[in-house]
């Protein structure tokens, strides 16, 4: 029966499959679409990632809320998802930086989760069936019926702009906030920093740092920006942002890149969906995968070269689309062959598909800023 307690929680899909399990988190009714990470580590990163904005997060592996919360992992400054789903979670978190629990963040950030359903049940069923949207409801006042009129109403992600719904209100300057001095990864003690100016779909903290360890004096545009906001600058290379929902749609993100590309004079760097963007601003087309790409263990590479990859998208770039003469494909994933990485020939223009600032995650794609950087290096030598 459903609701047979003051904790019962229902999962329901679009295809008419329900799950029963306990409500944890905030108590309410949210729809979106249900999609997994298989990563067995960093629930939080993922929850506060602005590509991961409207959706419901399944986490594959068991138990979640174990590290509880800390507030310098935070990828964006709250929870993008609407709804978390998860097969067990820990009311104890036990380690030495968590300054809340996992259960008592969710319920201040207003996110409504239910745990104690079969998880693997649930991804199998994505699996078979293909991205499918979903609600979640902690509240008994509604029936089944109601629910599945309230899921109806829920939008497809396909033609969906949720750019809009996360990029910065205004231009604003980036400082690394990692003071964790764990982190041993590379970083460039530049004299003279780059000027990088980035483009904010949904930017993560973590890439922000990482550009900024690289080096780089990075100013953050909103989406809406254009071509004479970026000179206005002065910078020295253009990034192009992560972010959620059908890179298609953003219109004004793609018609700048198209400006970029024209200009010819900038390096340009796109990671996710401004690696989709670029893509698109070069005459490509997206589609979108049958249940996404989602996890910390991607094997990417060609030639006989491996790396092992961060991913969060839903949909990718057709390889068939892009133009060989112009555009050279310099990584596929390995699991399904869709498009992973792309450089334009003869152009210091290049994307990756995956997240090489894997916070957390491998740090296999980490050199792909210091490609950047190293574009933005020769250009300085071609124009002093």
């Amino acid at each position: 029966m459903f609701f047979d307690t003051d904790s019962s929680a229902i999962l329901l899909l679009e295809d008419g499959t329900y799950f029963e399990g306990l409500s944890f988190g905030a108590v309410g009714t949210i729809s979106g679409e249900v999609v997994f990470n298989t990563g067995m580590t960093g629930y939080q990163e993922v929850i506060t990632d602005p590509s991961y904005y409207g959706q419901l997060i399944t986490f594959t592996y068991p138990e979640i809320g174990n590290t509880g919360v800390n507030y310098e992992d935070n990828e964006s400054s709250h929870p993008s998802v609407k709804g978390v789903i998860a097969r067990q979670i820990s009311k104890t978190p036990s380690n030495w930086r968590h300054e809340i629990s996992f259960e008592n963040w969710l319920n201040d950030e207003k996110v409504v989760g239910i745990h104690g359903i079969d998880t693997r049940s649930l991804v199998r069923h994505i699996r078979e069936s293909g991205s499918l949207n979903g609600i979640i409801s902690s509240e008994s006042k509604y029936s089944i019926a109601e629910l599945f009129s309230l899921l109806k109403k829920s939008p497809s992600m396909s033609g969906l702009n949720l750019v809009d719904k996360v990029t910065t209100k205004r231009a604003f300057n980036a400082n690394s906030s990692c003071p964790v001095a764990f982190d041993m990864r590379i970083k460039n003690t530049q004299t003279i920093p780059y000027k990088v100016v980035a483009i904010d779909f949904g930017i993560k903290q973590s890439i922000l740092d990482r550009l900024v360890a690289h080096g780089c004096e990075v100013t953050v545009l909103p989406a809406s920006a254009e071509m004479t906001d970026v000179l206005a600058l002065s910078p020295e290379g253009v990034f192009l942002s992560n972010g959620p929902g059908d890179p298609s749609t953003v219109h004004s993100g793609i018609n700048l890149a198209k400006d970029l590309i024209e200009y010819k004079k900038l390096p340009v760097f796109g990671i996710c969906l401004g690696h989709q963007i670029l893509g698109l601003a070069l005459g490509g087309k997206t589609f979108k995968l049958s249940y996404g790409h989602r996890g910390l263990n991607h094997p990417c590479g060609l030639n006989g070269k491996v790396e092992i990859t961060s991913q969060n998208h839903g949909f990718a770039l057709n390889s068939e689309s892009l133009n060989s003469e112009k555009i050279k494909i310099t990584r596929l994933n390995l699991n399904d062959q869709t498009v992973a990485a792309i450089s334009v020939i003869d152009r210091p223009f290049f994307g990756v598909q995956y997240h090489p600032e894997a916070s957390p995650g491998p740090h296999d794609a980490d050199h792909h800023f210091n490609h950047f950087v190293t574009l933005i290096e020769e250009r300085r030598r071609i124009v002093d």
